[in-house]
């Protein structure tokens, strides 16, 4: 039998999705070339802005007359779908569809109403179900009876319903492994619905955590990312070690990767939040080789009182100081972030603070985005609104404004003979390597395909766009 992934959002998403993969795989299931002739598509969702609920939503509407054309129902064809309709020729074959995610989550009770087509409605905090869902596929050629799972989306908080951190998140062929450490937030950002569909921030034991980097070793993985929606508030009781914070985590982690001989080079974290980065990391991050020399650090705005309102309890002195003791104790370190403009109460006094912070701190790359209210937060009932015109006016100043310093910050590195780890071939050539460094760039050079999977040295000779060319040294 075969599946189809369709991932939207954050890393954890890519992790979880993954995680479900391996499942799959090991019930012998094999990856369909394309979702109009799997027998299950997955897709895990995101609901940290509406847009991404938008492409869903538009998604969910194709895979209702996919799953129609499939019965061999002839009035819900059309020409986009002659391939599957072509496909089921010989007579019906179900398909089932699952929907998995934080909009999973946070339209659990009403998601399948309104889209019967939906088998499975996976919530946040149930993908040990995911099992029986399989199963059911397995053994039966009908379409499955409907079912959600999870916790309904107003459940309170103070019932802590229990997250389960899958045993891998291994991509299959992968060189680069998400590792979940902690899931859930405490922050309650005005603006923010994860703490609503992720929960409370819970940790995962380190005992755990030590296992799956010892199976990803085996793999070959040569690299590491520990996840986390806030991932360095990361904290857990352990037998032998006693308490262990985020900074303790690393350091442990490396000692493991270096007793046991893995492949595993690079360590890195994300996402972090300035209120919870230490200098306790600082120093860590500046002693231990293997973590890499990167850190996105989200500033979400330059103006304190927005960062008030948006109740992210630092200040912009605050940040800007953090940023100084990184660059001090980490001088060759890329910093990159998010930044939203247009939140509710914003004026040009304080868009011109966002502005010049991100003029200040010259990242080398952003990700930029205008306030989208999100049902459910506080900040979406405010009345002091800003007008959209208005948001994609001020997004455009600062987007012009990265585009340039992005620009500068990489051409510095032109001339460098640096390491990269060699991800796979580059779509225009399949004689030239495409890999990451450890800044998180790219590097687009030839050679060999023997190459991808390890770390080499390559010398940076010019830039085309945000991806270098280099030559393998």
């Amino acid at each position: 039998m075969t599946y189809f992934f369709e991932t939207y959002g954050c890393q954890m998403n890519i992790a979880e999705s993954a995680a479900v993969e391996q499942l799959l795989i090991a019930r012998g299931w094999t990856k369909a070339s394309d979702a109009q002739f799997a027998d299950m598509v997955i897709i895990n969702t995101c609901s940290v802005r509406a847009s991404a609920e938008s492409r869903i939503i538009g998604r969910l509407g194709y895979f209702t007359g996919l799953k129609a054309v499939r019965e061999k129902r002839p009035h819900a064809k059309t020409r986009k779908m002659e391939a599957a309709a072509e496909y089921v020729k010989n007579g019906p074959i179900p398909l089932t569809l699952v929907v998995m995610g934080c909009m999973a989550q946070r339209l659990l009770d009403s998601l399948k109403k309104d889209w019967p087509a939906i088998d499975y409605v996976v919530g946040t905090f149930a993908k040990n179900k995911f099992g029986d869902i399989i199963s059911a596929a397995e053994n039966s050629s009908q379409a499955q009876e409907a079912a959600a799972f999870g916790a309904a989306q107003d459940a309170s908080l103070d019932e802590k319903p229990i997250y389960n951190f899958a045993s891998l998140s291994l991509e299959p062929g992968a060189f680069s492994s998400f590792v979940p450490i902690m899931n859930g937030c405490n922050n309650f950002c005005a603006y923010c619905i994860v703490p609503y569909v992720r929960g409370r921030e819970v940790s995962r034991p380190l005992s755990e955590i030590f296992e799956e980097i010892k199976v990803l070793g085996g793999y070959g993985v040569k690299e590491i990312t520990l996840l986390g929606q806030n991932v360095n508030s990361y904290l857990c009781e352990d037998p032998d070690f006693g308490r262990v914070d985020f900074p303790r985590l690393l350091e442990l982690i490396c000692r493991k990767i270096e007793e046991t001989g893995s492949p595993i080079k690079w360590i890195r974290f994300d996402s972090s939040h300035p209120k919870d980065l230490s200098d306790r990391l600082i120093e860590v991050m500046a002693k231990e080789e293997k973590i890499c020399k990167h850190i996105h650090l989200p500033v979400q705005h330059g103006s304190t009182k927005i960062l008030q309102k948006m109740n992210r309890k630092y200040s912009r002195e605050q940040y800007l100081e953090l940023v100084q003791k990184i660059r001090a104790a980490v001088p060759d370190i890329s910093l990159t972030t998010d930044i939203m403009i247009g939140f509710p109460g914003e004026t040009e006094e304080d868009f011109e603070a966002a502005y010049s912070l991100m003029k200040e701190v010259q990242y080398e790359d952003a990700f930029m985005y205008y306030y989208n209210p999100r049902e459910g937060t506080p900040a979406a009932k405010w009345p002091d609104q800003i007008p959209l015109e208005t948001k994609k006016e001020r997004l455009q100043k600062i987007i012009d404004l990265q585009l340039v310093i992005t620009q500068a910050e990489m051409e510095k590195q032109v001339g460098k003979t640096i390491t990269v780890l060699a991800d796979k071939t580059t779509l225009e050539n399949p004689n030239e390597l495409l890999g990451k460094t450890e800044r998180d760039e790219r590097v687009a050079f030839a050679a060999d395909k023997s190459l991808i999977g390890s770390f080499v040295r390559v010398k940076l000779t010019s830039l085309n766009g945000h991806t270098f060319k280099g030559e393998l040294v």
